[in-house]
């Protein structure tokens, strides 16, 4: 089996590559999807529908044109990493922990532990709560291939 991981979250660290690299070193069976990282494209995403003049239409359409490569990827995942970073606050992630979790989809959440009680109900729906990458990369070995 291939498995299929989704990396949601956080969009200014190299965590994403970390873990990539990580389970390429230890040749696990993985293909990794993500949401689009580059920010000014992802704020972009509606502009294609027209201009608008005001900014929550801007957003608006363009987190709806986001949302149809994010859902999809995210039910097509067989687990997912959610990051939560301690410099911006990133709803989106806890959105798609939600949605994991709506669609028993397993995820791992990857945050520092000064954030813990605003996550409180994010981790809970958790199947793991890492604080590095390394560790992300040790429960993915365990469960991918039982070492």
């Amino acid at each position: 089996m291939i498995w299929k991981l989704y990396l949601s979250g956080e969009i200014h660290t190299s965590w994403r590559q970390e873990i990539i690299d990580g389970c390429k070193a230890l040749d696990l069976p993985v293909t990794f999807s993500s949401a689009v990282t580059d920010h000014a494209s992802s704020d972009a995403a509606g502009d294609v529908l027209g201009k608008e003049e005001l900014s929550f239409w801007r957003d608006h359409k363009s987190a709806k044109v986001n949302a149809m490569r994010t859902k999809t990827l995210i039910e097509q995942c067989d687990l997912a990493i959610v990051r939560f970073g301690d410099k911006y606050k990133q709803w989106n992630a806890a959105f798609d922990a939600g949605y994991c979790s709506a669609l028993g989809k397993p995820y791992i959440t990857l945050h520092a532990e000064d954030i813990i009680h605003p996550l409180k109900e994010v981790d809970a729906a958790a199947m793991a709560w890492a604080t590095t990458t390394e560790q992300v990369i040790k429960v993915l070995r365990y469960v991918i291939s039982q070492k």
